[in-house]
C-alpha cells in the first residue's frame, strides 16, 4: 500500500510541475499586456505634461482652450481639433451604425445562405484594407465629388472625413452586430411569430432588444476606430491651424492627424506640446469608452433581468 501510495505521490508531483509552469506562463502574458499599458501611459503623460510646469510654463487653460496651432509662434491651442475629432466621430456614428445594423439583420436574419456567402467575404475584406488607402479613395473620389458641391470651392473638409470614417467602420459594426443577433435564441423568435408578429416586428421588437449589448459593443469599437483614424483622415481633411469648422464643408485638423504630421520634425516645447495633444486624446477615449462601457453592462444587466 505504502508502495502504491508513494506511486501515486510521485504521479501527482509530475502533474503539477507542468500545471505550475503554464500558470506561470499565463500569468507572464497578462501581465505583460499590463505593463505595456502602463509604461505607454506613464510616457506620454510624463512628456506631454512637462509643458505645463516649471518657469517656462505654458498655460494649459491656454492648451486646452485655444483655437490655433502654430508653433512657429509659440501658439499652442487644441480646442479646434477636440471639435473636429468629436464632429468627425459623431457624424460617422451617426451614417456607420444605422447602416452598419441593417445590414447585419439583413445578413443574419433576411439574406438567402447564396448571397451571405457573397456579402460576408466583402466586408471581411474590407476590414483588411489599409486605412492609406481609404484616404487615397477619399483623395481620388469623395473629395472631387464634395468639391462640386462645396460652397467653400474645397473638396477637402468635414464631410470628406465623416464619408471616409464611415466606410471604416462599417465592418467592425457589421461583424460584431453579426454575431450578436446569431446568438439569440431561437426561442424569442418563436415566441414572437407565434403570438402573432411579422418578421419584421420580431426583428426589431424581439431580437435586436435582446442583441443589444453585442450591438452596443460594436458602437463602441467603432467610435475607437474613427476617433484613432490617422492616415485617411490626414490625407482628406485639409488640416488647417486654426478656427472651428462652421459647416460640413470645413477644413478640420484632428487630434490624431496633428500628431503624425508634425512629431516626425519636432523638437523640444514643440516636441513636448504633441505628446500633450496625445494626452488630450488618451483622456478623450477613455472617457467615452468607460462610459459606453458601463452603458452596455448596463443593458446587459437589464436584458438579463427582463
Amino acid at each position: 500500500m505504502k508502495k502504491i501510495a508513494y506511486k501515486d505521490n510521485k504521479i501527482s508531483k509530475r502533474s503539477e510541475f507542468p500545471e505550475k509552469l503554464f500558470h506561470g506562463i499565463f500569468l507572464v502574458c497578462a501581465l505583460a499586456s499590463v505593463l505595456s499599458v502602463i509604461a505607454i501611459i506613464l510616457f506620454v503623460f510624463s512628456k506631454g505634461l512637462k509643458p505645463f510646469f516649471g518657469d517656462d510654463a505654458y498655460s494649459f487653460l491656454k492648451f486646452i482652450t485655444g483655437m490655433k496651432w502654430d508653433p512657429g509662434n509659440d501658439i499652442y491651442g487644441v480646442f479646434y481639433m477636440i471639435a473636429g475629432s468629436v464632429l468627425a466621430t459623431l457624424g460617422a456614428i451617426v451614417l456607420g451604425v444605422p447602416i452598419g445594423l441593417l445590414t447585419a439583420v439583413f445578413i443574419a436574419e433576411i439574406a438567402p445562405k447564396k448571397l451571405v456567402a457573397i456579402i460576408k467575404p466583402a466586408i471581411e475584406l474590407l476590414a483588411g484594407i489599409p486605412s492609406v488607402i481609404y484616404g487615397a479613395f477619399g483623395l481620388g473620389v469623395i473629395v472631387p465629388a464634395i468639391n462640386k458641391i462645396s460652397p467653400t470651392g474645397q473638396g477637402e473638409s468635414l464631410l470628406a472625413v465623416i464619408c471616409v470614417l464611415t466606410i471604416m467602420i462599417l465592418p467592425t459594426i457589421i461583424s460584431l452586430s453579426e454575431s450578436s443577433i446569431r446568438a439569440v435564441p431561437k426561442s424569442y423568435r418563436e415566441a414572437s411569430l407565434g403570438l402573432g408578429a411579422s418578421k419584421t416586428q420580431t426583428i426589431f421588437k424581439a431580437v435586436i432588444p435582446a442583441a443589444r449589448s453585442g450591438i452596443l459593443t460594436a458602437t463602441v469599437l467603432g467610435i475607437g476606430r474613427a476617433i484613432g483614424e490617422t492616415m485617411a483622415v490626414m490625407m482628406i481633411a485639409g488640416n488647417n491651424i486654426g478656427g472651428l469648422p462652421k459647416s460640413i464643408f470645413s477644413k478640420i485638423r484632428p487630434l490624431t492627424t496633428n500628431i503624425a504630421m508634425e512629431m516626425g520634425y519636432a523638437s523640444g516645447k514643440h516636441q513636448d506640446m504633441l505628446f500633450a495633444t496625445g494626452v488630450i486624446l488618451f483622456v478623450f477615449i477613455m472617457v467615452i469608452n468607460i462610459t459606453l462601457i458601463k452603458l452596455t453592462s448596463r443593458l446587459g444587466s437589464q436584458g438579463s433581468s427582463s
